[in-house]
């Protein structure tokens, strides 16, 4: 069974930056997609980034292209989200998560980062930006 453990959230200044990491164990992760994900209070859980198993495709969501960067190291079984210059709107929990990428007919599809694709999660770590 696929086990994720985030780590890194916590409390940055607007404009500061953050690593959150995520530690995958149970299974090689180079078979696996990864995302992270987001949920601010009262609102929908939302898809952040995405990287495929082999790292050729990767999403970003609109608002946080060109402030975070996800990557995996397959090798150590992590995964992580760079975030730069973060902004108020940026507070959340913020999920890791994984799956097969078991797509229909094997075609990716438009939507492949949000969550319905994903079946493993992990428990989630606060990222509270404020001044």
């Amino acid at each position: 069974q696929l086990q994720l453990v985030e780590s890194g959230g916590g409390l940055v200044q607007p404009g500061g930056s953050l690593r959150l990491g995520c530690a995958v164990s149970g299974f090689p992760l180079d078979a696996y997609g990864v995302g992270w994900f987001r949920q601010a209070p009262g609102k929908e859980r939302e898809g952040v980034s995405c990287m495929s198993s082999g790292g050729r495709y990767t999403d970003y969501l609109e608002s946080v292209k060109g402030r975070f960067t996800i990557s995996k190291d397959n090798r150590e079984n992590m995964v992580y989200l760079q975030m730069n210059n973060l902004k108020p709107e940026d507070t959340a929990i913020y999920y890791c998560a994984a799956d097969l990428e078991t797509y229909t007919g094997n075609i990716r599809p438009n939507d492949w980062c949000t969550s319905r694709f994903f079946g493993s999660w992990g428990q989630g770590t606060q990222v509270t930006v404020s001044s």
